[in-house]
């Protein structure tokens, strides 16, 4: 059989722009997310464990991501009815509320125009897909699992904290970089920065490698 490929949005690409009924109302995805950072997240279905435990780990979350403003919306291609009492259930069961809008994708057509659906691990429920998406409305970073396996609350927020630091101080992170170490300096472009940089204070592996604390 001949394999069948999904068209996804890139990391640059502007974030596809879509109108959806979500349980806090309809939205207008550009609208919704202008001026602020955005994680959009897709969950395969309501009512289902893993799934609980991730939405339920954003929901506790909520303080952070407000904090590094950022909006959360979520999808599955579950009715609006599902959702509204999959939110009822998971709140009497443990009082935790998702107060970030959950998008009803019953026709799929969110999940396809962001690649959600992919026919080699399911062609009817979305994959555990997460967009960092910049106040400017671009894809930043992706992330995809499969079904079977849940996201890692601390890397999405440790990503999160990446980017933007990235985007303020004009630097890059290295490997498991966490909040509070050093980061990366651009490489020079010419021998002059090359010479500033070796009489600089900042941490010289060599001279297109070094890093710095930030302020």
């Amino acid at each position: 059989m001949e394999a069948q490929f999904t068209i996804m949005p890139r990391i640059g690409d502007q974030a596809p722009d879509f109108e959806a009924m979500t349980t806090t109302g309809k939205i207008k995805f550009s609208e919704y997310i202008k001026g602020s950072w955005t994680i959009l997240f897709s969950h395969p279905a309501d009512f289902t464990p893993v799934c609980t435990t991730e939405m339920s780990g954003f929901a506790l979350e909520k303080e952070f991501f407000a904090s590094h403003d950022t909006k959360l919306i979520g999808l599955s291609i579950d009715s609006i009815h599902s959702h509204i009492a999959w939110v009822n259930n998971v709140r009497k069961n443990t009082g935790v509320l998702f107060e970030f809008p959950i998008i009803a994708d019953i026709d799929m057509s969110v999940s396809k125009l962001y690649g959600m659906l992919q026919p080699g691990e399911s062609e009817t429920a979305a994959v555990r897909a997460v967009f960092f998406i910049d106040p400017t409305g671009k894809i930043r970073l992706m992330m995809y699992y499969p079904l079977n396996v849940g996201r890692n609350m601390e890397e999405i927020k440790r990503a999160l904290i990446a980017l933007q630091t990235a985007d303020k101080y004009k630097v890059a992170m290295p490997l498991n970089w966490t909040p509070g170490e050093k980061v990366i300096v651009p490489p020079p472009k010419t021998v002059a920065e090359m010479q500033e940089r070796e009489a600089s204070d900042y941490e010289m592996v060599d001279f297109y490698l070094a890093k710095k604390d930030l302020p």
